[in-house]
């Protein structure tokens, strides 16, 4: 985990120092500046679930695009809309589009901003269970039941009962949850929400949610939630997958709607996302998706830019930038164990890019 931390650093160090919210809906945010050599400096924040890739994508754009300096800090998708909204960056990052009262709130109101589709991945179920071995299955009504607090230890009969040549003994099951708001909360919450009724009706779906089990810990960040999962015997939590294949963890294969134990993979949430080609920032789940290879933990990651910077020359670098990363970009994408976004999907962002002006 520090090896992952130390190679953002270059890209964070700039990113929130002077944090003073500004109510003029023209007025430059306060993260904007021009660097000595006089490139262009853009600042975002948000989503942990985007890091690994923005990381890759900003130091490779930047080698590219020397002109323009990109920092970006990894704060959960709560707190990188609340910096956006309070106009202290340019743009945020987040795994779930902002709500009608989240827009309403910006300072140049619900019309002011637009989101676009970056990435795509899969959220999964990392577990710390010394004694098994391959990957444990689990259904949605273990993982629910793991989440309301009934399933309590590693030998329930309902784990073993899918696991049989797991010989799982007695350990207490710690659930690691995101303390921060998150999208990737928002993105396994909906998950819930869609195969529990229970879960629906008690705890629902949210990017910050309260959890019924007893045995509980927050964390902070994809990073603090793996790196908790990694110290804690017992523990199983949700994290993005490339935290998990970068951190070799070892997560479950979850039973679709389908009735088949799927892995995560770049292929098996590109086999969820298919089955809404259609996807826009008010119809955007595409949790428990159709199909035998579908991943059922799947979702889209959302940049949110405003639809006017007052500096021409930010409104050119910020469109450049991000239709960069819907073409080329993916391809970065990819070798991080992201999904690339399907093209039908990338081209409508591309669309919607040009709105920013």
């Amino acid at each position: 985990m520090k090896k992952l931390k130390l190679s953002l650093a270059a890209l964070a160090c700039a990113a929130l120092a002077a944090c003073s919210g500004q109510s003029n809906q023209n007025a430059q945010p306060t993260g904007v500046a021009r660097n000595g050599a006089g490139a262009l400096n853009v600042v975002g924040a948000g989503s942990s679930f985007d890091y690994p890739f923005f990381s890759r994508a900003f130091y490779d754009y930047q080698k590219l695009h020397p002109e323009v300096s990109v920092n970006y800090q990894s704060i959960g998708s709560g707190g990188g809309i609340r910096q956006f909204t309070a106009r202290t960056v340019d743009f945020a990052a987040t795994d779930v589009p902002m709500s009608a009262a989240e827009l309403r709130a910006l300072p140049s109101g619900p019309g002011g901003a637009i989101q676009i589709p970056i990435t795509l991945g899969g959220v999964v179920l990392a577990y710390n269970v010394g004694q098994a071995s391959g990957n444990l299955k689990l259904s949605s009504a273990v993982i629910a039941g793991i989440c309301l607090g009934k399933i309590r230890d590693w030998s329930d009969p309902a784990i073993g009962k899918l696991n049989p040549a797991a010989g799982l003994k007695s350990l207490p099951i710690v659930l690691v949850h995101r303390a921060d708001g998150s999208g990737t909360t928002y993105i396994f919450s909906d998950y819930l929400a869609s195969v529990s009724p229970e879960w629906n009706r008690r705890v629902g779906k949210g990017k910050s949610v309260n959890w019924p089990a007893p045995a509980a810990l927050g964390a902070k960040g994809n990073e603090g939630v793996a790196g908790q999962i990694r110290n804690t015997p017992g523990a199983v939590g949700y994290i993005e997958l490339a935290y998990a294949l970068q951190n070799d963890m070892t997560f479950a294969a979850v039973q679709n709607g389908a009735g088949n134990f799927v892995l995560p993979s770049p292929q098996s949430v590109a086999a969820a996302a298919a089955n809404k080609p259609a996807v826009s920032a008010t119809s955007f789940s595409i949790v428990n998706a159709a199909g035998r290879d579908s991943y059922p933990i799947a979702g889209y990651s959302w940049v949110v830019l405003s639809r006017h910077y007052t500096d021409a020359r930010k409104n050119a670098a910020l469109r450049a930038l991000f239709g960069w990363m819907l073409g080329e970009g993916q391809a970065r994408a990819q070798t991080l164990n992201y999904t690339a976004l399907p093209p039908a999907v990338a081209e409508n962002a591309r669309r919607q890019l040009m709105n920013v002006r």
